[in-house]
């Protein structure tokens, strides 16, 4: 029997586009762009701070100095990251009130530097859970199973009662992979359809 609700941050409760912020930066410097994201993009630069090995701001001075030519794209990044956050995804509040008061506990767990405290600050929907893992603070990534057994012993949770839902299916997998029910986030709508499937519920709409 499913008790826990298990969210991924990032395009399950928040929505994050970095497009936009860069294109503000940028204007029709396009090759600028497309070089400064690639730089942003790569694993190696995230994993860093989502693992807590540096914090962001740190991150960003190291970055400065290596690629000096993206000097002001990196303190703009650093100075307006916020703003990457657009908002909630739409529908979800409402939907983690109702899950609260259909009995589910709701946790969450996710890859995120120690920016997520400023986000956590602006967006007041991660008070509606009940309990969180972050990685920067446990010096692991999803899909490491580290992190999910992490969340199960930080709050005594079995594995068979829990439903974890991440939109990225390799993390869906790892949840999966130390036993836990798990589905691809898409959709709220979507969402709902997967937990009255598995837990034979029926969510109002």
């Amino acid at each position: 029997m499913i008790k826990n609700l298990i969210f991924d941050f990032g395009k399950v409760l928040v929505n994050h586009d970095l497009q936009p912020l860069l294109e503000r930066h940028f204007g029709d410097d396009e090759v600028s762009l497309i070089g400064f994201h690639k730089i942003l993009s790569d694993p190696k630069f995230i994993n860093m701070c989502d693992r807590g090995i540096i914090p962001f701001d740190k991150m960003i001075d190291g970055a400065i100095k290596r690629y000096p030519e993206y000097s002001d794209a990196f303190t703009f990044f650093k100075d307006n990251y916020l703003e990457e956050i657009t908002g909630e995804i739409e529908g979800m509040r409402v939907l983690l009130k109702k899950l609260k008061q259909s009995g589910f506990k709701l946790y969450g767990l996710t890859n995120w530097s120690d920016t997520i405290y400023r986000v956590m600050e602006k967006f007041d929907i991660f008070r509606l859970l009940d309990g969180m893992v972050i990685s920067c603070e446990e010096h692991f990534i999803k899909p490491e199973k580290e992190i999910y057994l992490r969340l199960r012993d930080k709050y005594g949770l079995k594995p068979s009662e829990c439903l974890f839902t991440d939109d990225r299916m390799v993390n869906v997998l790892g949840a999966k992979a130390i036993g836990m029910e798990a589905v691809l986030f898409t959709t709220p709508k979507e969402y709902i359809f997967e937990i009255e499937r598995i837990c034979g519920i029926k969510i109002e709409q």
